[in-house]
């Protein structure tokens, strides 16, 4: 009985591990997409650049190494921040800005309209 006890919670301990590895991995890129825009349009820059100077060395695989390169290298540092967040403890719903993750949006805002002031007193 206490090691079938034992072997559910594995289960479910790898399952939220999985699941928190995931968010993180979610979270991370969408970070890197939205608010590292001018970190994407900086390393493709650089990119282009060293696809320009690669060209006179190695004519045919240059772009296809430079680009290949540049995705793997922010596969890798997404995958490997989220493995760091995921083993330190780090729950996605610990962390006080990622509040739009979990649903709980910022109940301090209502919507005010434009009529308000004039029919908001009339009842039907």
């Amino acid at each position: 009985m206490v090691l079938a006890q034992s072997s559910n919670l594995g289960k479910t301990y790898s399952l939220l591990v999985v699941k928190s590895f995931l968010i993180w991995t979610f979270t991370l890129a969408v970070c890197l997409l939205v608010v590292g825009f001018p970190l994407v349009v900086l390393m493709a820059t650089v990119g282009c650049l060293l696809s320009i100077v690669l060209q006179s060395v190695m004519p045919v695989s240059a772009v296809l190494l430079v680009a290949g390169g540049l995705i793997m290298f922010n596969v890798m540092a997404v995958a490997i921040a989220a493995g760091v967040l995921t083993f330190k403890g780090i729950h996605p719903s610990d962390v006080k800005w990622l509040s739009w993750l979990h649903g709980e949006a910022d109940q301090a805002q209502t919507t005010v309209y434009a009529a308000c002031p004039l029919t908001c007193d009339i009842e039907l």
